[in-house]
């Protein structure tokens, strides 16, 4: 399926056409990650991003029981818009649904996060192997021993998704992504994943493993699965989340989001 702008690829995800994981889908279009809470908590929760923007860089936020994000893809729906969602009642993983439309009401706040994989046609063009979508796989992605900044009742470990390449590209790596701040920026780390907290590479906590070959080194990057991290300890009565590698898919070209 030949899925080639942020349009196409929502509406094949609507109309359920597409199920899966995002990351190949409308090369060189945004993707970014979700977070939908009670509006008691959104003040909290921006101050939470705008204090770890390293993990959860804000690209969009919509008006209380709005779900269309106005300035990234006026004509999305985020309520349909993304393969595959996540429940949370209390801290607690519930449920995984293709459709949200039951749990939003007039007064959830939606918040859109950028995603690493809007930089990964950067790092392809840098002749950067992208393993997960060589294998056809969900990126692979770690709870660290960071601690993010606390605000208000949100507060957690820094969640990291994971690219092994061979250690002679990992300058390149970080050259071509620390050109993209608002979708996580350069890596956060590189080498032994010990240091940051991985005890077991080829054990994700969420996502697949990918194989990483003799001579190639993990590299790091912060991820917008953090918030949920964040949820799980805060548990706030519901939140709404993408599942993992499950993206929605914007209108804005990743060359629009170069050096914000």
């Amino acid at each position: 399926m030949i899925l080639e702008t942020g349009f196409q690829a929502r509406e094949a995800i609507r109309s359920k056409l597409w199920t899966g994981p995002t990351p190949a889908l409308a090369p060189g279009y945004a993707q970014a990650n979700l977070v939908i809470l009670p509006s008691k908590y959104a003040f909290d929760f921006f101050l939470f991003c705008q204090r770890n923007p390293k993990p959860c860089p804000i690209l969009d936020v919509c008006e209380k029981g709005d779900f269309r994000p106005i300035l990234t893809a006026p004509t999305g729906d985020i309520r349909t818009d993304i393969p595959l969602y996540r429940i949370y009642k209390n801290g607690v993983l519930i449920e995984e649904i293709q459709d949200i439309t039951k749990y939003c009401t007039d007064d959830m706040v939606s918040f859109l996060i950028g995603c690493s994989f809007t930089f990964e046609n950067a790092l392809s063009k840098a002749g950067v192997p992208i393993r997960h979508i060589e294998e056809d796989k969900n990126v692979p992605m770690y709870i660290t021993n960071i601690e993010c900044r606390p605000a208000g009742i949100f507060s957690g470990p820094m969640v990291v998704s994971m690219r092994p390449m061979p250690e002679e590209l990992v300058k390149k790596a970080i050259e071509a992504t620390e050109k993209y701040p608002k979708v996580h920026g350069g890596p956060i780390h590189w080498g032994n994943p010990e240091e940051i907290g991985i005890k077991t590479i080829d054990n994700p906590d969420f996502g697949d493993a990918v194989t990483i070959h003799k001579g190639e080194v993990p590299v790091f990057w912060g991820c917008g699965v953090t918030p949920q991290a964040a949820i799980m300890r805060a548990k706030p009565e519901l939140v709404i989340t993408h599942a993992p590698g499950h993206m929605f898919i914007t209108d804005i070209k990743d060359e629009e989001l170069k050096g914000l």
